[in-house]
C-alpha cells in the first residue's frame, strides 16, 4: 500500500491554488505545508504532496473516487481551476469494463485522473 506520493511543481503558488480547488470536490484538503511543500488529506492521512523543484518531469496520478458523479464533479472543478482536457468523464472499456474516469492535464503537463471502479458494469 502507498502512504503518500507527491508531484513536483514549477510555479507552487499556482499549483497549491489550483489543487486546492481540483481536489476539494473528491474530498481532500489541504492539511501540512513546509516551505514550498503542501500536502493535502482525504480521511485521516496526508497522501498526496506537491513540491516546488525547479525541473519538472510530467507524471501521472488516479484518484480513486466513490462514484461517477465524483468523477464528474472533479472534471468540472479542475477545468474551472485552470486544467486541460485529456479525457472527458466516461467508461474505459479498455481499461476494464467499470472504469469510469477523466482525465486532465496540470499546468506542468502531470496527467491527473479520477477514477471510479463500477463493479455494477463488470459480468461474472
Amino acid at each position: 500500500m502507498i502512504a503518500h506520493v507527491s508531484l513536483p511543481v514549477s510555479d507552487y503558488k499556482k499549483a497549491k491554488a489550483f489543487y486546492k480547488k481540483a481536489l476539494r470536490p473528491i474530498g481532500y484538503r489541504q492539511n501540512m505545508e513546509y516551505g514550498e511543500a503542501v500536502g493535502f488529506m482525504e480521511g485521516g492521512q496526508t497522501s498526496f504532496w506537491i513540491v516546488k523543484k525547479d525541473e519538472v518531469v510530467p507524471g501521472h496520478i488516479a484518484f480513486e473516487v466513490k462514484s461517477k458523479k465524483a468523477v464528474q464533479a472533479f472534471y468540472k472543478a479542475v477545468l474551472a481551476a485552470g486544467a486541460k482536457d485529456n479525457g472527458k468523464p466516461g467508461y474505459r472499456k479498455e481499461y476494464w469494463p467499470g472504469y469510469y474516469a477523466a482525465f486532465v492535464l496540470d499546468a506542468d503537463g502531470h496527467n491527473v485522473e479520477a477514477v471510479f471502479y463500477d463493479y455494477s458494469k463488470v459480468k461474472e
